[in-house]
């Protein structure tokens, strides 16, 4: 089921036209549908309700204020990979025991923040970092919850920019250190091991990676408590895929039997941390059409979006569908376009060879599957303000965050003295 539809020709976000959101807010603008991110907490919820899982949403797919408020009351934790994403969780009321701290450089301000709100756990990918937070949490008297991230050498199959598993990686510990590191971290004062930590990678629409990872976290688990040590806990990452053309996704209570066959026997607590799954298609980027222009060998339809606004496409080659607000009254035959943004980049386009209602300028266009990994990735390239946010609640809306001015932009910035600022 989609919250954007078509209601009397006109694209529709829940109850509320597109073209209502676009006139009052301006475009570019996200619109993100709370219906659709209850309905998919509740299905990844209820995929797990039988078993001690504790479900951690992973904020760096969207990182809005609401958007997490929205899963902290449904009782969802956070997975966070920086203090900013860890000031969000708190600010919306995230308690601190259902906060897991990611990412392979936290730097020691971060480690002293994270031990002093009291979070669930730190998920520790190397060596040096797990003295460094071994020397912090003495500094504070704490004990530091520490679950290792393990690399199981282990190719999950999706692009190369978002696959963690594979030995080549950045993430984890090597799965040949893990015994030793497990035990040096036992072995320190102010850490407390509280399990193994994997995560392979996003964007799988494949279960047979997860099975394989799943086997060696809990194959490595076993040889552990054989040798004395406590795993009381297993985080096992997100990943999930979502469908952004044609492709299928697992079903959830798929993936749920094989942690549950996978994990049923360790008598392990749970973590999971899904985050597109999550909220990846309960977004779109509307957008407004600049000129229809017609090339040597194409025609480009200019939006107001631009890459710095939706960067999948051009740093990932990522699909995203795109619908006109204004349903087509199918008299004209579609044509096929490009749809290119305004930034001086030639790889500024959203959407390639498309077949396309005939547009115009004024004309509105959506682009599908925004939820994850855009306004969240945005910047403010070609000094473009970033893109406001709108949350759709049934028949009414509100901007979650709003369009900075120019002024705003150019505020953060300073002329040196000897360039003729303040005081010179």
């Amino acid at each position: 089921m989609t919250p954007f539809t078509y209601r009397s020709g006109a694209l529709h976000v829940e109850e509320v036209p597109i073209a209502r959101i676009a006139a009052e807010v301006g475009t570019p603008v996200y619109c993100y549908s709370a219906a659709a991110l209850r309905r998919q907490w509740r299905l990844f919820a209820d995929a797990f309700a039988d078993m001690p899982v504790t479900i951690c949403y992973s904020l760096k797919a969207n990182s809005n204020l609401s958007v997490i408020k929205i899963f902290a009351e449904l009782g969802a934790g956070v997975d966070v990979v920086s203090e900013g994403e860890l000031r969000r969780a708190l600010k919306v009321g995230v308690p601190p025991s259902r906060i897991v701290f990611s990412g392979v450089g936290k730097t020691r301000a971060e480690m002293r923040h994270a031990l002093e709100a009291g979070i669930l756990q730190f998920n520790v990918e190397s060596e040096p970092e797990l003295e460094a937070l071994n020397a912090e949490a003495a500094a504070l008297g704490v004990l530091a919850p520490v679950a290792l991230r393990i690399n199981p050498g282990i190719d999950a199959k999706t692009h190369a920019k978002i696959a963690t598993g594979k030995a080549e990686a950045k993430f984890g510990i090597p799965w040949e250190r893990a015994e030793a590191v497990y035990a040096q971290a036992s072995a320190l004062a102010h850490i407390r091991p509280v399990g193994l930590d994997i995560h392979i990678g996003s964007q799988l629409t494949d279960l047979s990676p997860f099975a394989a990872a799943f086997q060696r976290i809990v194959e490595l688990a076993r040889k552990l408590r054989t040798a004395g040590y406590e795993v009381p806990r297993l985080d096992l990452g997100g990943g999930l895929g979502i469908s952004y053309r044609d492709e299928v996704p697992p079903e959830l209570m798929a993936y749920a039997e094989i942690v549950r066959r996978s994990t049923s026997d360790l008598g392990c607590e749970i973590v999971l941390e899904p985050g597109r799954a999550l909220v990846g298609n309960a977004g779109i980027l509307v957008s407004e059409v600049l000129y229809v222009k017609t090339g040597a060998t194409k025609t480009f339809v200019i939006v107001d979006a631009a890459m710095n606004d939706l960067i999948r496409p051009s740093f990932y080659e990522a699909y995203h569908g795109v619908m006109p607000v204004a349903a087509a009254d199918g008299a004209a035959p579609p044509t096929r376009v490009d749809f290119v943004g305004p930034v001086c980049e030639t790889g500024d386009v959203l959407a390639s060879d498309r077949l396309t209602p005939p547009l115009a300028a004024g004309d509105l266009v959506a682009f599908l599957s925004a939820g994850a990994y855009g306004a969240v990735m945005a910047s403010t390239y070609n000094t473009r303000p970033l893109v406001p946010e709108v949350l759709v609640d049934g028949a009414r809306f509100a901007v979650i965050r709003r369009r900075p001015s120019y002024d705003e932009l150019l505020a953060i910035e300073s002329l040196p003295d000897w360039l003729g600022g303040p005081g010179g």
